[in-house]
């Protein structure tokens, strides 16, 4: 059931993402607004379901994860990347959340340069 939760998330996670990117926005924009607010739309989820949950012991787990897991996941994994780095630094990890924030962004850039290079792009 947990697993079955959670795909059902990422369903509407995901369907909500494409429907999000299908907005027009101004061909002249170099900013990727639309990534930006679906980002940030995620993050404001992920943390009011977290602190929801965290208050009421009784919310059942399904839903946590079909929220949490599934429908953010699905929607961005950056709200999952927020969310962990905010918790190392409320955890005194600041030096550790300020690595994996650096890392994930240099290393995750840099991997695709290299598959874009591996592939002759």
């Amino acid at each position: 059931m947990n697993i079955l939760a959670v795909g059902a998330g990422g369903f509407v996670g995901a369907v909500l993402r494409y429907l999000i990117g299908k907005i027009p926005v101004s061909e002249n924009m170099v900013f990727p607004v639309k990534t930006f607010v679906i980002n940030v739309i995620g993050c404001l989820a992920i943390g009011l379901i977290t602190v929801l949950a965290s208050k009421n012991s009784n919310i059942d787990q399904r839903w946590i994860l079909f929220l949490k897991v599934g429908l953010c996941g699905g929607f961005t994994t950056f709200s999952t990347f927020a969310l962990e780095t905010t918790d190392l630094i409320k955890g005194g990890h600041t030096g550790v959340a300020f690595l994996y924030a650096i890392l994930s962004m240099v290393v995750g850039c840099a991997v695709i340069f290299g598959a874009e290079m591996l592939t002759g792009k």
